[in-house]
């Protein structure tokens, strides 16, 4: 039977409600569980689950509803709710219940990260700016029209709006939200994706180099409508940065008079600049991610391993946990004349009440058995995301998954030997599970192309 609970006047991170979601999911019984905040459009996907009661319809944009459709469902709400009252580890963390009261402990912050439901995005970021902190904006679902006034009132005072939708940065050395342990340096990078960040980022550390600032700036940023007003505001922050000697550009392409208003941009700057729009022809740019992190730093990555044994028959399926990684797997794909696929799984479609793949790459494995099923796919292709927020042991659960395959399987690993999973150790348990690894995305897929005919 469906159940639902609603906990009046309740907050909590979307992340953390999604890990609960899984463990509460997992339990004997229970068919389906979510515990999601009470918004008009979270109340919209529990009903279209088949999640959403009575009580669930009558919960707030400020109330928690957990739904479960279990077999005891009393007994599937009551472990939701003893997993909700879990202390957490101690640490030196602190807790404050407003924004006024956050400033009081800390007077000389200067930086807002939001993670609130989009509905109440806007409104927080505002604050923060109004209060002369630049903000961080890791809500999704925040109109359109909201993002541009937000960035201009953040221009008008002088200060920096990341996001909407901005899942990665490293501010002076610190790494928000999904990001790497990567070393200070004096490369800057400005990034519309956030894994396109993880990756270049991670590409300079390995090649010994090192980030001043990375900011992400939205997905949209680019878009005609926004107009890289978050761009044009951290290249100028950038530009005015002593400790920034060389900069980084990376997007999807942009709309065409936005690509010309950057690329002016960055004609004028006194720095040397890597500009990278994925997708885009236009000469001068770097193609891949990899050729960002290669002009950045000045040297070559090195080239991919060897293809094993003859090409197989077949085409490419890439099962992503990273979406603009999935996009420049498919455009390496392409440019070298290779059939298949790459899927982004932590596209709206495949997680809907559900945790991020690269929080919980279980996700991707619901994936795998179709595509080793399927006659037409020759070579399996693969990303593995590491950092801090992504999962404790990303390559262990895609090892599993792959376990008495036979099919040919390629990854790569977007990570540094400083972060938490240790980007040598998941190497070495793919290659011990007969998976051949990349030094990057790009040449995972080159390789990926060269593997099948």
């Amino acid at each position: 039977m469906v159940a639902n609970r609603v906990e009046r006047g309740r907050y909590l991170d979307s992340v953390a409600l999604m890990r609960i979601s899984r463990r509460v999911g997992a339990l004997a019984g229970v068919e389906a569980a979510a515990l999601m905040i009470g918004t008009p459009s979270n109340k919209a996907l529990l009903r279209e689950a088949g999640l959403l009661s009575a009580d669930g319809e009558r919960a707030e944009p400020d109330d928690l509803v957990i739904a479960v459709r279990a077999a005891d469902a009393d007994a599937a709400l009551k472990a939701a709710l003893e997993m909700l009252a879990e202390k957490p580890a101690p640490g030196t963390e602190r807790h404050a219940g407003s924004l006024r009261r956050a400033l009081e402990l800390e007077p000389q912050a200067n930086l807002a990260l939001i993670s609130v439901p989009g509905e109440f995005a806007a409104a927080q970021a505002r604050r923060a700016l109004e209060r002369g902190l630049n903000a961080m904006v890791f809500s999704d679902n925040v109109p359109i029209e909201e993002e541009v006034a937000l960035k201009r009132y953040a221009k008008e005072r002088g200060l920096l709006l990341m996001g909407p939708d901005c899942g990665t940065a490293l501010i002076g050395g610190a790494p928000l939200a999904f990001a790497n342990a990567v070393p200070r340096g004096d490369i800057g990078i400005v990034s519309a994706s956030g894994t396109g960040l993880q990756e270049v980022s991670s590409l300079i550390a390995r090649m010994g180099g090192g980030v001043s600032h990375g900011i992400g700036v939205g997905g949209r940023d680019l878009d005609e409508r926004v107009g890289a007003l978050g761009m044009l505001a951290a290249l100028d922050m950038l530009e005015a940065d002593p400790g920034t000697r060389t900069l980084v550009l990376i997007s999807k392409p942009p709309a065409p008079r936005v690509a010309q208003s950057v690329l002016e941009r960055v004609r004028g700057s006194k720095k040397r600049a890597v500009v990278c729009f994925l997708g885009s022809e236009q000469p001068g740019l770097a193609r891949t991610l990899t050729e960002a992190a290669e002009q950045a730093m000045q040297k070559a990555l090195g080239a991919p391993p060897a293809s094993a044994g003859k090409a197989h028959k077949g085409e490419v399926r890439g099962l992503y946990c990273g979406g603009t990684l999935a996009a420049e797997a498919a455009l390496v794909l392409r440019r070298a004349g290779a059939s298949g696929e790459c899927l982004d799984l932590g596209d709206d479609r495949y997680t809907r009440g559900r945790p991020h793949p690269m929080i919980e790459p279980e996700l991707r494995n619901e994936h795998i058995p179709a595509a080793l099923a399927d006659a037409r796919v020759a070579v399996l292709l693969f990303d593995v995301v590491l950092g801090y927020g992504a999962h404790a042991d990303p390559a262990g659960v895609l090892v599993q998954a792959l376990e008495g395959s036979r099919k040919a399987a390629i990854a790569s690993v977007t990570g540094t030997e400083q972060d938490p999973q240790g980007w040598s150790r998941q190497v070495a348990a793919l290659r011990a599970a007969g998976v051949q690894v990349a030094p990057s995305n790009a040449l995972a897929a080159a390789l990926a192309a060269a593997s099948v005919t």
